[in-house]
């Protein structure tokens, strides 16, 4: 998972959660990953990925992530929010966390973007926590528990995690 250390890449090499990603946009997010250190054009390289394919779950991940290490949180929950939104419409339900139930997708299987926007879900609970809105993200983590009760994206962390918060 994340964490908050600003030592090392934010972004893994390849970083490809989510899915594929097509050549240019695989580029520029390895390049993103290389260029980790100088923080502008890491930041560039991703929003050229982001413009080549704003659909792209892999982009997101990075995205969130590299925001996160960076100590960005506010654009980190941002791109979390934006990844979740792309993954719902490619999977065919709300974007809105609230109104999903067990029924609204296949939430057990592990590929596709229903397990990304549980993942991103996850962490988006986790930027929620670190910006200090604990009741946020525990509502979160209420939302994952009924949807991934098998604790497929490992949710349970970030609970043990909000629970110290209190």
């Amino acid at each position: 998972m994340m964490s908050g250390a600003d030592a090392g890449p934010a972004i893994e090499e390849p970083a490809r959660f989510g899915g594929r990603a097509a050549e240019p946009v695989d580029r520029r997010l390895r390049e993103a990953a290389s260029a980790y250190a100088d923080t502008v054009r890491a930041e560039g390289l991703l929003r050229e990925a982001q413009a080549l394919d704003p659909q792209c779950l892999p982009v997101y991940f990075a995205l969130y992530k590299f925001y996160f290490y960076k100590r960005r949180l506010a654009d980190a929950e941002s791109a979390a929010l934006s990844g979740l939104a792309a993954a719902a419409s490619q999977a065919g339900f709300s974007s809105d966390w609230t109104a999903l139930s067990p029924e609204s997708a296949r939430w057990a299987a592990v590929d596709g973007p229903q397990h990304f926007y549980l993942f991103s879900l996850k962490a988006l609970a986790f930027i929620r926590l670190r910006l200090g809105r604990a009741g946020e993200a525990r509502a979160l983590l209420d939302k994952l528990a009924e949807l991934d009760p098998q604790d497929s994206v490992g949710a349970s962390v970030i609970r043990a995690l909000a629970g110290a918060a209190i």
